[in-house]
């Protein structure tokens, strides 16, 4: 698994990147070594925070949890994903390895749960600012808004975070 750790607003400790790649392993096992994993650690007014973004076969997983201490909020992140990837893991090996006809179909049955989609809306997507988009999106007393950005044509989307702040998403073709 490829691991990049990175600081903000601290340097992290050698402790703290060999205890990752070690709390990392129990999570290679479900992508195998050509994963990529990216640890973010931050330092807040009063806890440390540890973000875990894994990606493999165009497949995202993410957690964040924060916590006194740098390595708890680090083991907390670690079993999250776990939770997460044991929780999807039916899907995603249908997804990600090519089973064969029998092994699909001569398999124990599992109970899947269904995703319903209980509505659908349309919505008018007009040029604005990402300022403008956060100042829709509070009027409507939403959590996210889609909007087509004014600087660059293309259909984003802005949500707020519980940490309070905002963050925006952009197409990329990568």
């Amino acid at each position: 698994m490829n691991i990049t750790i990175i600081g903000r607003k601290c340097t992290p400790r050698e402790s703290f990147k060999e205890r990752a790649e070690q709390k990392l392993k129990k999570v290679e096992k479900f992508f195998g070594p050509d994963a990529d994993a990216k640890v973010t650690a931050s330092v807040e007014k009063s806890a440390k925070v540890v973000e875990i973004t894994l990606s493999k076969g165009g497949y995202i997983f993410r957690a964040q949890e924060r916590s006194q201490d740098m390595e708890d909020a680090l083991d907390t992140c670690v079993d999250s994903l776990i939770r997460q990837i044991r929780k999807n893991k039916t899907r995603l090996e249908k997804r990600i390895h090519e089973l064969s006809f029998d092994d699909v179909f001569n398999a124990p049955e599992e109970e899947e749960p269904e995703f319903e989609v209980v509505k659908t809306k349309s919505v008018i997507v007009k040029p604005e600012s990402v300022e403008e988009a956060i100042l829709q999106m509070n009027l409507l007393g939403h959590q996210f808004y889609m909007f087509r950005n004014s600087e660059t044509d293309l259909l984003n989307v802005v949500y707020k975070r519980k940490d309070g702040g905002y963050s925006v998403l952009e197409p990329t073709n990568e």
